[in-house]
C-alpha cells in the first residue's frame, strides 16, 4: 500500500511542481510582455515627441526664410528704385552687382537663398566635433540675386529687434559660386544645402547633405583663395564633383583660424 500511495504522493508532487514552474514561467512571460509593452508605450511618445520637435524646428526655418525673403525682396525693390533716380541709366561705376545698365535693375529679383552658419573657433580648434556638428545659425541670411537667370551678386539680410533688414549688396564673385554649386548639388527646394562661413578663416563653404546623411563640403572661392585649395568645381561628371570630405581640409582650415585668432589687431 505505502510504496502505491508514495508513488501517487511523488506523482503529485512533481505535478504541482511542474504546474508550479509552468505557473512561474507564465507569471514571468506576463511580466516580461507588461515590461515591454510599459517601455513601448514610454518610447512611442518620446518619437512622437522627437519628430513633432524636428517638424517644429522645419516649420520655423520655412517661416524664416519666408520672412528673410520678403524683406530682401523690400528692400532690393527700394534700392533698384534709389538707383535709378540718382544715377540714371549707363555702365554704373563702382557698383556692387554685376550689371552694365542701372536699367537692368528692373528686371533683376532676389531669388533663393540660405541661413549664414558658422563656427566657433575655440570649438574648431579644440577639435570636439566635426563641421556639421559645430555650424550653428546665425542672424544672416544671403539671397542671390540674378538677372535672367544669371547671378549677378548677394544680398546680406540680417535680424534686428524681431526685423528682418538687408544691410549689404555685393559679392558677385560668391553669388556665381554659389549658383554654380547650388544648381549642380542642391535638391529642387535646396534644402539639403547650408551656407557656412568660418570668419577667423575668411573662407566660405557650401554644406551639402547626402541621401546618406553624410556631409561634403564645397569649398568656395574665399575658402579656396583663403586656405590654397585647388578648385574642383565642376558642372559635369559625377555629383560628388566639387565637394570635398571635412579631413581634405581641416588641418589648414584650423591653421588659418588659429594664425588669424592670433594676429595683431
Amino acid at each position: 500500500m505505502f510504496p502505491r500511495f508514495r508513488g501517487a504522493v511523488l506523482c503529485m508532487t512533481n505535478i504541482q511542481e511542474t504546474n508550479t514552474m509552468q505557473s512561474k514561467k507564465t507569471l514571468q512571460a506576463s511580466l516580461l510582455a507588461i515590461l515591454i509593452g510599459t517601455a513601448s508605450g514610454a518610447l512611442m511618445p518620446a518619437a512622437a515627441q522627437a519628430q513633432n520637435v524636428i517638424a517644429q524646428m522645419q516649420n520655423a526655418l520655412k517661416r524664416q526664410s519666408a520672412e528673410a525673403l520678403a524683406a530682401a525682396q523690400r528692400d532690393f525693390a527700394q534700392f533698384a528704385t534709389a538707383q535709378q533716380q540718382m544715377r540714371g541709366s549707363g555702365a554704373p561705376v563702382d557698383f556692387p552687382l554685376d550689371i552694365t545698365d542701372l536699367q537692368d535693375l528692373k528686371q533683376a529679383v532676389v531669388s533663393y537663398g540660405f541661413p549664414v552658419h558658422t563656427v566657433d573657433p575655440n570649438e574648431m580648434l579644440a577639435g570636439r566635433s566635426s563641421m556639421q556638428g559645430m555650424a550653428k545659425p546665425t542672424a544672416q541670411w544671403r539671397f542671390v540675386i540674378t538677372l535672367h537667370d544669371r547671378p549677378i551678386g548677394m544680398a546680406t539680410v540680417e535680424r534686428s529687434n524681431g526685423r528682418y533688414e538687408t544691410v549689404e549688396y555685393g559679392a558677385s564673385v560668391l553669388s556665381k559660386d554659389v549658383d554654380a554649386m547650388a544648381g549642380f548639388h542642391g535638391n529642387a527646394d535646396k534644402s539639403n544645402l547650408r551656407f557656412v562661413r568660418v570668419y577667423q578663416a575668411r573662407s566660405d563653404f557650401l554644406e551639402v547633405m547626402g541621401q546618406d546623411g553624410r556631409a561634403r563640403f564645397a569649398p568656395l572661392h574665399s575658402a579656396r583663395e583663403s586656405l590654397m585649395l585647388k578648385q574642383r568645381a565642376s558642372k559635369a561628371g559625377k555629383p560628388d564633383d566639387g565637394l570635398l570630405d571635412e579631413a581634405d581640409f581641416i588641418q589648414p582650415l584650423r591653421s588659418a583660424v588659429k594664425l588669424n585668432m592670433a594676429a595683431p589687431r
